[in-house]
């Protein structure tokens, strides 16, 4: 039987994840999912893509998302008061070019430090709109392009396999920044086929296969780049069209609702010659 195994959301884009036992989903994804970002001063998110160090910022979301507490390396830790409205700031990622509510000098200041380059924090603005492309069309907040990324167990067990065969170390889930992690599929990569599930009170569309960067090459734990696995195993054998490499679903929220973690996953309806 499938069943979720983990909930885990990213408050501010780019930082640690916070593991969650419930979580209510919105049409955006995880309440408080990438409703914040870093970026430069021109408004483009940052990145561990370039700033891996990004990673190893812890978040807490406190008094329901009304402050933050953000702790990194060597950095005197921030209790930061949310501005749900105030001076709107451009804010970029990829396709979506929109503005984002200024959080002040201090958070600015904060992450320009752990950054090493002048930063700002910026929250979605309450008319914040965004709609997404895929399959299944839907909304999100600062995430790179959908509302939730899906992986499953059996998809990180067939990998890690290879790569204990060519000597490697096994990677852990984390290095995939998933929201929903499935266990109890089979076979991996599923959720490639799958095109709508339900679990708990939600219902999830597919948008497309998550195609992957060097992100996974960055230790969640230490913010460092940490070889070339996962990214030289999966170019072996999960290697789309595109020339990059398929590792997870992207989704939209069809239907919002409360989800746990042991909630039973039931695939509505597949595809089995999914799109690239």
């Amino acid at each position: 039987m499938a069943k979720i195994a983990k909930l885990v959301h990213y408050p501010v884009k780019g930082c640690g994840g916070i593991e969650l036992p419930v979580a209510e989903l919105t049409e955006a994804g995880i309440r408080h999912d990438r409703t914040f970002m870093a970026a430069a001063p021109d408004g483009t998110f940052r990145s561990q893509r370039r700033y891996p160090v990004l990673a190893a910022v812890r978040v807490a979301v406190l008094d329901d998302g009304a402050r933050l507490r953000l702790r990194a390396p060597g950095v005197e830790e921030l209790e930061h008061e949310v501005r749900f409205d105030g001076p709107r700031h451009a804010a970029s990622v990829f396709t979506f070019d929109g503005k984002g509510v200024h959080q002040g000098a201090e958070a600015a200041e904060w992450f320009s430090e752990v950054i090493g380059e002048p930063s700002v924090l910026l929250r979605v603005t309450p008319e914040h709109e965004r709609l997404t492309s895929g399959v299944t069309a839907g909304t999100a907040a600062f995430a790179d392009g959908h509302a939730v990324l899906v992986t499953s167990e059996a998809s990180l067990d067939s990998l890690n396999e290879r790569i204990a065969s060519a000597g490697g170390e096994p990677v852990p889930m984390d290095r995939f920044r998933a929201n929903i992690v499935v266990s109890g599929w089979a076979e991996p990569h599923v959720e490639d086929t799958v095109r709508t599930f339900a679990a708990g009170e939600i219902e999830l569309g597919y948008a497309k296969k998550c195609l992957r960067c060097t992100v996974p090459l960055v230790d969640q734990e230490t913010g460092r780049r940490a070889g070339s696995e996962p990214i030289r195993s999966l170019a072996k054998y999960r290697r789309v069209p595109a020339g990059k490499v398929a590792f997870g679903m992207k989704a939209a929220v069809t239907r919002p609702g409360r989800l746990a973690v042991g909630d039973e996953v039931a695939v509505r309806t597949w595809e089995t010659e999914p799109p690239e």
